[in-house]
């Protein structure tokens, strides 16, 4: 089924063109906190993806009878029933990554793509052009943090989702982690250059 230029837009472009990230800088503060292994950061990805696209369809569903002066409030709500949902199910089925995450799960309802989707977009657009914007910018917002992870665990701890990918051999020659990369900074300096590679494309590409 071919997509029309509309839908195209709402489900792809917050991969690229349009990453909540990298343009829009949202969502930092769990790019720091989050991504020191690959396995926490993939979860969280997956979370916030399944939580901007449910809040987007019950918020727009909702759009025509909440009243304006309220809406904050029932976006809130929302988002917070949400989240709660999706930390008691981590809890049941991968305590040890909701361990991991901690706080950090309970904080999505303070994400700024949450609200700014939220507020920009299920309010004034149907269920299914909301559900793809959701899914777009949850997907967008994974994409940057399991590529910080990614180099993050591996040269930091020398594995990937928990398992050692370099050799033992690698380190009887000297080979040695990088400690660096297991501090924020790292995801911060991490994100500043994934930010300046996309403009950099991007910029080549409207040439």
């Amino acid at each position: 089924m071919k997509l029309s230029d509309k839908t195209r837009e709402v489900l792809l472009g917050p991969l690229n063109a349009n990453n909540p990230v990298v343009v829009q800088v949202l969502g930092i503060c769990s790019a720091l906190a989050v991504t020191v292994q690959l396995k926490p950061a993939l979860v969280m990805g997956i979370a916030v993806t399944i939580i901007v696209a449910m809040s987007n369809v019950i918020i727009s569903l909702l759009r025509n009878t909440i009243p304006m002066r309220i809406r904050i409030i029932v976006q809130l709500v929302v988002v917070a029933a949400l989240v709660t949902l999706v930390s008691e199910v981590l809890k049941a089925f991968a305590y040890d990554v909701a361990m991991q995450l901690s706080v950090y799960i309970g904080l999505i309802i303070t994400n700024c793509i949450l609200m700014g989707r939220l507020e920009a977009f299920a309010m004034s657009n149907n269920v299914g052009d909301s559900l793809l914007d959701g899914l777009g910018n949850g997907l967008g917002y994974a994409i940057i943090l399991i590529i910080v992870a990614f180099f993050r665990e591996l040269l930091g701890s020398g594995t990937l989702m928990g398992f050692q990918v370099v050799p033992q051999w690698c380190f009887e020659h000297g080979y040695v982690n990088n400690g660096m990369m297991m501090m924020p900074a790292m995801a911060l300096i991490l994100v500043g250059c994934i930010i300046w590679v996309h403009r950099s494309i991007n910029k080549e590409e409207k040439k």
